[in-house]
Formats: C-alpha cells, structure tokens, sequence
C-alpha cells in the first residue's frame, strides 16, 4: 500500500516498525564504539551527545580518534565533514522522493536524520515518500545508537582493562563489515581499500608527513586518493545507456 492511502500516524507507525532491526544493530556497534570513547576519556554523556548530534559510525570514529590525539577543532570539524561527505549526495537524491511541496523544514529535518541505512529503507517506499516516514525510523534507530554509545563508556569504566581491549577489536570488525561488500564487488574500490592502508601506514612514517597531526594525514590522504580515484575511474551513470536513445 502507498503512503497517499495511509494515514500520517500510520505512516510514522511504519516508519518506527521498519527502524527497529536497525536500532538493535546500532547498539551492538555504538557499544564497540563507546568503548573507544571510554578510551579517549569521553564520559557517558559525551558519549551520547556525539552520537544523538552525529549519526555515522566512520565520522564518530574519526572525531574520537582525532579528541584522544588532542586535535585542534578546525581539524576536527573538517575530517568530519569529509568523512561524512556522502551523506550530502544521499539527501539531495531522497530530496527528489519528496512531494514538491514539502517544506524546507522538513527537507533539512530528514537530511540531518539520515543514515545509510535508513536512507535504504526509505528510497525503497514506492512512489513519494511523506516525511514521517524517515522520522519515525529515526525517532527508534538513532535514539538506540546515542544510547550503545553511552553504555558502551560506562561499560568501559565498570569492566576490566583486559575485557576492554578485547571489545575495542568488534570496533575493527565493524569497520571490516563496512569495507569489504563494496570491495569485493568493485576492484577499483578494493584497490583504493588497499592503496588506502598502505598510505596511511607510510603517511606516519615519511619525514615530510610524518610531523602532520593525525587529523591532517587522513584530511590529506582522503582528498589526494578520492580525487584520483574519481578522476581516473568515473562511476557510470545508471542508466545512461537506456537514456541515451
């Protein structure tokens, strides 16, 4: 059934129903994270306000990393900005699901919610999408991710050095999970996967680069490689064979 032939408060009921399997997915990971917020010495409630105001796990990741290495907050904010930059494209093309007249506000409101996964969920409505839609998976999926992250901390101050460690691993693990479906589907990305490592790896170590702050390597390494990359090997436009005739 369409969302024209549901009511407002069905459709935000749907919306909350479909985000439930992401919300229990984004605590698992938000736990792993609080853990490495534990080690930068975030408190819980830091924890949760990251995680409530910044809804992606690279980007917190990157701002974590970036506080426990005592980062100037320009560095910060443009790493950040950087590694969430592909949430630009994924609201400009939700955008387009929108009735026309849909407002600004709530235009700007599902734009600031978005999260791959729920930008998933909601692309594949059929036909316009009403904005409550997206809230409603919001209101359950980023309320549980804020809330893993916070626990995740204080676990990281109740448990164990030795336990600690051992779950700042599930961290790699998530990163792993991220990384190689689109690697093993696109050679070009598992090169850059690859090329991306051992960059790093040598960023830390080369006399020129070696003095940057951590921050100023990543900034650096992402720009050179993803501009080469999409310099190089150009992404095809769905489609353009059909649309071309």
């Amino acid at each position: 059934m369409t969302e024209e032939r549901l009511g407002r408060g069905a459709v935000f009921r749907r919306g909350m129903r479909d985000g439930v399997p992401i919300a229990l997915g984004y605590f698992a990971v938000a736990f792993s994270l609080g853990i490495a917020g534990r080690n930068a010495g975030l408190k819980a409630w830091q924890g949760f306000l990251i995680s409530i105001l910044n809804h992606a796990s690279a980007g917190e990741y990157a701002g974590i990393t970036l506080i426990a290495a005592s980062a100037p907050y320009w560095e910060m904010a443009l790493t950040i900005l950087i590694t969430n930059a592909r949430y630009l494209l994924m609201s400009c093309a939700l955008s387009q699901k929108f009735a026309p007249e849909t407002s600004l506000l709530h235009r700007v409101g599902v734009g600031f919610g978005i999260t791959d996964e729920i930008f998933g969920i909601t692309m594949a409505r059929p036909g316009l999408v009403e904005p409550l839609y997206p809230y409603g998976a919001m209101l359950t999926a980023i309320p549980s991710w804020a809330l893993g992250t916070a626990l995740g901390i204080t676990a990281g101050n109740i448990l164990p050095l030795r336990v600690v460690s051992a779950l700042s691993v599930a961290l790699y693990g998530m990163f792993l999970a991220i990384i190689i479906p689109p690697a093993r589907k696109d050679k070009v990305v598992a090169g850059l996967v690859g090329l991306g490592f051992l960059t790093s790896f040598a960023a830390g170590r080369l006399p020129l680069v070696s003095g940057l702050s951590v921050g100023s390597r990543v900034i650096l390494l992402t720009l050179l490689l993803a501009g080469a990359a999409a310099a190089l090997f150009p992404m095809k436009e769905e489609g353009g064979e059909e649309n071309a005739g």
